[in-house]
């Protein structure tokens, strides 16, 4: 879909609750460059995890320097031991100013080959985009999401349970939600969106809706 203006699309949300499917829908119908916020906290995290004597500020500044959108689909960053790290790497102010640089090219200089910019992560909706031409916050209940990345992480991790999922997804709530550096939450201007009783599908086609009502106002 070609459009007449560059648009940028903000989308926060809570630990597998769908916002990394939508936008990836969103951005290919849109046309839009799309870039996955958390996974770069969970690339840092990943290398705390297997370089720990190089482990520090120098080695993540060269990391986000050169990083490629392939580095962001290591199927590893999955993991529920590298999403446990990440979110206690993102109350780090020294490398959210890092990540916060990277993420913001992004967002207002995508390759020119794209219609705009499509974000989601944790504090895209105030800190990244602030003047974002539509802003959502994907949610939906802890079970659900629980049930979701246990599907997800199954693959990775026969022995893993329902059970430690669930408590890890509580877990990453209490850091998310409560840290004191851009914590989540849900903005005044943002639209919520609950998956937890819609299919990828009829989600997609909710929020498509919404935004081509705007666009074609």
């Amino acid at each position: 879909m070609k459009l007449a203006n560059k648009i940028k699309v903000a989308i926060d949300s809570p630990a597998a609750a769908g916002a990394g499917t939508q936008a990836k829908l969103i951005s290919k119908y849109f046309n839009l460059f799309y870039l996955d916020t958390g996974k770069i906290y969970r690339l840092i995290a990943n290398l705390k995890l297997t370089q720990p004597k190089k482990y520090g500020y120098t080695l993540i500044k060269d990391k986000i320097k050169k990083l490629s959108l392939k580095d962001l689909q290591n199927k590893k960053l999955l993991s529920d031991e590298v999403g446990t790290m990440a979110s206690a790497i993102a109350k780090d102010k020294k490398i959210r100013k890092l990540v916060h640089a990277f993420q913001i090219k992004s967002a207002y200089y995508p390759p020119k080959k794209y219609n705009g910019s499509c974000l989601d992560g944790r504090d895209i909706t105030y800190k990244i985009i602030p003047d974002a031409d539509f802003k959502f916050f994907i949610t939906a209940n802890v079970k659900t999401r629980a049930l979701r990345r246990y599907k997800e992480l199954k693959g990775l991790n026969n022995k893993i349970s329902l059970s430690d999922v669930q408590k890890s997804i509580k877990k990453r709530d209490k850091t998310d939600y409560n840290r004191k550096v851009s914590p989540l939450m849900k903005t005044k201007d943002s639209i919520l969106i609950n998956t937890t009783n819609l299919t990828k599908r009829s989600c997609f086609l909710k929020i498509k809706q919404i935004m081509n009502r705007k666009l074609k106002a």
